[in-house]
């Protein structure tokens, strides 16, 4: 019989080697584990990219007496070579998926197993260039797995040996099991077993056939997160009437389809898919994460009334999947085809896609297999959309219940032979963020509906930064918390009110590690997350989509962070769910209001301090505003080792400066040629004629595209961020690029603003 045993505790780690026979410098460690935990989200974009080598002793005298033992290993980053009493046993790579190796003979009565992880930039492996850390370590579950000569399938691309395949037939349903097996010896057979949510049998067979055939009569249908019903399989190896082996998969019954007028349909209802997109690291823990901080992650995702995740950009962790089963939500799966196509890692993509598929197969909630992200950052060639093809036909091969998908950068032409590959497809759109403004998210996914009305399309990535800075005045590019609450105020009202967008996934539910980042005050995250990366805090963008999508009554008084405040009269938002909200300052109301979108905006007279409560049926939410006279500067932008900060910078009235977006200056002739020759030294500075080193984007080399897409920043914003892409600027640059802006006037469009 199949026993399962857990191996992460006790483990001895050693940095920066390669050599598994190496003693000196180990320290212990449990798993799961991280050596990027802390430089991996701490900027500076030199978080340590290379081979470590853990070790654990282990003797058979300690294991369950059986035939085989096979070491599983749930998540080793990027890439891992595993030794087993000094002989190399596999390579393998691909950092996010489960993989398995027999070691039963090399184990003999006890081995050293030993396991080099490398996380070093190469050009065979995904991901190797994002706007995400790729940390390395042995981050997941490692197991050893005893079972007996005959078994179910362990080798296979990590799978279970099991694949459920179900089909509504009106009432009823027709569910197919497939297993695969090593060779049974004579007299085995196989015996299948369905069982409901209760563990209740309802049906059985016992055969010789890999394959058998039920009809569940009146089944009952998994419907997200109105029901997310499960059913479990179960299929025995038997001897007699002993058990040889034995698996088993929950699974669920639903069918769906992707209406290019309708969006998402289950079960023959429309059902509007409104989510978020997920990263899986958390601050101080890297990827490393246990199943306690797993379910935090679907509690607060729940919380928010999601009903669909894109699982971003690379497969997660199995615990996780089953509890998007458990909870009802609706997938997006993806491999880490990211960013930058490399023509040496095309193998890598079929490899992973089947790593995927195959462990993935039985999880009613996945929908959608997701072929890359941005993928065509750089263009797109021959060869990026022959790896593309080749992926679209290998999902349809592998699965034929399933559709495909991709994400698309904003700047890739709707007209791109790219977009045509996949079933449906998303976009990645920052307007109001990177570039343009907010009003820009409807009207463009209108002109692509127009133009292509037999394309289903939805919006895979928006969103925008924000920390714990604070204005009454919020504008674009200001990292504050009431800008990014108004753009998602804003896209909110766009894009859930079309309802031919097939889905919508915010960009990003947590903030997460991107060590190369140098923007926001906070080096070395992407903070465009509706809750800290330490998940202990909700910024006031999350209850704007809770207001929205959550059934569960609310009421939440935003700018709680936002206390002292210098205007006389103040706005104040309100978010609830409930058709109207009263709002009291110092126990006087200020009167009650409804609104349509949820979103209550309330005038505040702002005297001395004021105790706000924000009343809702019978919910209610307080807080406190405070006048003052001047701006409180802990709500002010301050970069983290920043060259030169705004408030340092020359900004004389009617002339341009490093304080200025991109876009205004763009609005002058004289402006325009400034912003050309920066952006050919900055081309320069990357191509390394000054290093005779060419630099690479993290994510990207500068494009036009790309260049047009930061119109939202200021110049110093820019430079700043431009340490993404390996370029710097000295405080003297700085200020010699200011003069020269200093020089030129403002045109009179925007003196009137």
């Amino acid at each position: 019989m199949r026993n399962i045993i857990n191996i992460n505790e006790g483990w001895q780690f050693i940095k920066d080697s390669a050599d598994p026979a190496r003693k000196e410098g180990a320290v212990a460690v449990n798993l799961p584990h991280s050596w990027n935990a802390t430089d991996g989200q701490d900027g500076g974009n030199d978080y340590f990219r290379g081979s470590c080598l853990y070790v654990k002793e282990i003797k058979k005298a300690d294991l369950p007496e059986a035939a085989k033992y096979y070491i599983e290993i749930q998540g080793a980053n990027s890439s891992a070579d595993l030794y087993v009493g000094g002989e190399k046993l596999m390579h393998h790579d691909g950092g996010y998926s489960t993989w398995r190796a027999d070691i039963t003979e090399a184990l003999g009565e006890g081995a050293e197993i030993a396991i080099v992880v490398d996380n070093a930039p190469n050009e065979t492996v995904y991901p190797q260039m994002a706007d995400f850390t790729f940390y390395g370590g042995l981050y997941r579950d490692v197991n050893i797995i005893a079972v007996a000569e005959n078994h179910f399938d362990l080798d296979y691309y990590g799978g279970k040996g099991l694949a459920i395949t179900p089909k509504v037939e009106g009432a009823d349903a027709t569910v197919t099991v497939d297993v695969y097996t090593t060779d049974l010896a004579d007299g085995q057979k196989l015996v299948y077993s369905i069982y409901d949510k209760d563990e209740k049998l309802l049906l059985s067979t016992e055969t010789e056939e890999k394959t058998a055939t039920f009809k569940l009569e009146g089944v009952h249908l998994w419907h997200a997160r109105r029901d997310p019903y499960l059913y479990c399989c179960e299929v025995e190896i038997k001897a007699g009437d002993e058990v040889v082996d034995s698996v088993c998969s929950r699974f669920g019954v639903r069918s769906f389809e992707i209406d290019p007028e309708r969006g998402f349909i289950l079960n023959g209802e429309e059902y509007p898919l409104h989510g978020v997109s997920r990263h899986q690291d958390r601050l101080g823990v890297g990827n490393a994460l246990t199943h306690e901080h797993h379910i935090e992650d679907m509690d607060l995702i729940c919380e928010v009334g999601a009903n669909t995740i894109r699982l971003a950009h690379y497969q997660h962790d199995q615990f996780f999947y089953d509890l998007c089963d458990e909870r009802g939500m609706v997938v997006w799966a993806e491999i880490p085809y990211i960013s930058k196509h490399l023509p040496g890692a095309r193998e890598n993509t079929i490899s992973q896609m089947k790593e995927l598929i195959t462990q993935n197969y039985n999880h009613p909630s996945i929908v959608v297999w997701g072929l890359s992200n941005e993928i065509t950052m750089n263009g797109e060639d021959e060869d990026l959309i022959s790896n593309h093809v080749e992926l679209n036909d290998l999902c349809h091969e592998m699965d034929k219940t399933r559709l495909t998908t991709i994400a698309c950068v904003s700047m890739c032409s709707i007209d791109a032979k790219y977009n045509k590959i996949p079933d449906v497809i998303s976009y990645n759109h920052y307007f109001g963020w990177y570039g343009g403004d907010t009003s820009m998210n409807g009207p463009w996914f209108d002109n692509f509906h127009a133009k292509y009305p037999n394309i289903p399309i939805g919006v895979s990535e928006y969103g925008c930064e924000a920390l714990n800075w604070h204005t009454s005045n919020p504008t674009q590019g200001d990292y504050t918390e009431e800008y990014q609450a108004y753009y998602h105020e804003e896209l909110i009202k766009q894009l859930f009110t079309r309802k031919y967008i097939w889905s919508t996934h915010v960009w990003n539910m947590f903030d997460f590690g991107a060590d190369a980042r140098a923007e926001g005050g906070e080096n070395g995250q992407n903070h465009k997350g509706l809750v800290t990366m330490d998940r202990k805090y909700k910024k006031d963008s999350f209850y704007a989509y809770k207001a929205w999508l959550s059934d569960e009554p609310f009421v939440h008084l935003a700018g709680k962070r936002y206390i002292d405040r210098v205007e006389d009269v103040t706005k104040v938002t309100v978010y609830s769910n409930l058709p109207e909200v009263e709002l009291f300052a110092n126990g006087e109301s200020l009167g009650k209001k409804t609104a349509e979108d949820h979103f209550f905006y309330f005038d505040v007279p702002n005297k001395g301090e004021t105790k706000l409560v924000a009343k809702a049926g019978e919910l209610t939410d307080e807080s406190v505003i405070r006048k003052v006279d001047e701006m409180n500067q802990d709500y002010v932008l301050k970069e983290k080792g920043a060259v030169l900060n705004w408030f340092d910078v020359d900004a004389p009235e009617g002339r341009y400066s490093l304080n200025d977006k991109i876009s205004d200056i763009m609005q002058s002739f004289r402006g325009k040629l400034w912003f050309i020759g920066m952006g050919l030294k900055i081309k320069k500075m990357m191509s390394g004629e000054k290093s005779g080193e060419k630099k690479k984007a993290a994510g990207f080399e500068l494009s036009e595209g790309v260049m047009q897409m930061m119109g939202g920043f200021t110049v110093l914003r820019l430079t700043s961020m431009m340490g993404m892409m390996n370029v710097s600027f000295t405080k003297e640059e700085l200020l010699k690029m200011n003069k020269k802006l200093n020089r030129i006037k403002k045109p009179k469009s925007l003196l009137k603003k």
